[in-house]
């Protein structure tokens, strides 16, 4: 996207690890590129909101679907506010194909070194080059298929900026001893609520054989540490309905399965509602109030994003400079600015380019 935007393209080099550009966009949704959403806003995302909120207050989502109208990008509002590529993630990597028609592409090409200041000296296994001007917008280190790695994250350190510690996110999260019984419930979904560092998270929790899966999840991984989370496996259940001859295991608004498995950890009877004890009353309150610590996550490997990254408050939001190093920008992922699922760090992503294309064309 900063390619595309860039005026003077001769004087632009790019550098891509993969043989081709936008490896991470073709896979992306599924292969259809989830682009950007309706429902932007500050509150989706991990990170400063003062400094998150300069970049989209310039570059929003009207300004992202402006581009991609003028452009000929065909897209679809799909649910939750996610707009899809109606032709697949191809179609987007085709017109930024067109869109860098000059600049000096440079793809299978892995970065080792950066080094100096005006000029830099971008060293790589195909060659050494000068630049006086560096951006850096290499991602995390989430889809290391794809060769990802913290080489953004060890350029800033180099350069004395704070990197704040990175970890995986959007990520199913591990379980510990008492919450096994969970890994055989493996391929269920069902709603839930999630309750995690004071956010509540709507969705789809997905049963996994490492795990617990599906958006509430990734969502709720954002902003989860350590410690405990709190799981409404009930969000909508009406109590007054715990009477008649039905049995638990039929009253309660889950698989069957699920709902056997529950009954047999919080060791309550399968009884019909009309005759179970206070005690068990008390004990199903558990299922609307579920407290766990989860072990960990899936790791990077199984990542939409990584958390964490270059500091922000030595960035500049106007530019995407940094504060410390002059000619030296951070775009994107590397920064310690992190979207929830659906299309919010594509927007990030395109929306910070923009914002650096601005500046780098008005030095030019």
């Amino acid at each position: 996207m900063l390619s595309s935007l860039l005026r003077r393209k001769n004087s632009v080099m790019l550098i891509d690890a993969n043989p081709k550009i936008g490896a991470k966009i073709a896979v992306s949704g599924g292969g259809r590129c989830n682009f950007c959403n309706q429902k932007l806003s500050v509150d989706r995302y991990r990170g400063d909101s003062r400094f998150i909120e300069e970049v989209f207050r310039r570059y929003g989502r009207d300004w992202l679907l402006d581009w991609a109208r003028k452009r000929g990008l065909a897209l679809r509002n799909e649910k939750e506010g996610q707009f899809f590529c109606t032709h697949g993630a191809q179609s987007l990597n085709e017109i930024f194909r067109r869109e860098i028609r000059g600049v000096d592409l440079h793809v299978q090409t892995r970065v080792r070194a950066v080094s100096g200041r005006g000029p830099f000296v971008v060293e790589t296994d195909r060659g050494s080059y000068r630049a006086r001007k560096l951006v850096v917008a290499s991602g995390g280190l989430s889809f290391p298929r794809l060769g990802a790695s913290d080489l953004g994250l060890q350029i800033a350190r180099e350069y004395g900026h704070r990197v704040i510690h990175p970890a995986p996110a959007l990520v199913g999260l591990t379980l510990q001893p008492p919450q096994f019984f969970m890994k055989e419930l493996s391929g269920i979904s069902l709603p839930v609520e999630i309750r995690v560092a004071s956010r509540r998270i709507r969705g789809d929790l997905l049963f996994a054989h490492r795990g617990i899966s599906g958006p509430a999840v990734l969502n709720a991984s954002l902003w989860w540490e350590r410690g405990d989370i709190e799981v409404d496996f009930l969000p909508d259940f009406d109590e007054k309905l715990f009477k008649g001859s039905k049995r638990l295991s039929t009253l309660l608004p889950l698989p069957k399965r699920v709902a056997r498995a529950f009954l047999e950890h919080l060791e309550i009877e399968d009884a019909p509602a009309a005759k179970i004890s206070p005690d068990a009353r008390k004990k199903l309150q558990n299922l609307r109030r579920y407290r766990f610590a989860p072990a960990g996550t899936f790791g990077y490997s199984k990542a939409e994003v990584t958390k964490g990254g270059v500091g922000t408050d030595e960035i500049d939001p106007y530019s995407m400079e940094s504060r410390l190093v002059p000619g030296l920008y951070f775009l994107g992922e590397v920064l310690d600015v992190t979207g929830e699922l659906g299309g919010y760090n594509f927007q990030w992503a395109f929306s910070s380019a923009a914002v650096c294309a601005d500046a780098l064309n008005a030095k030019e």
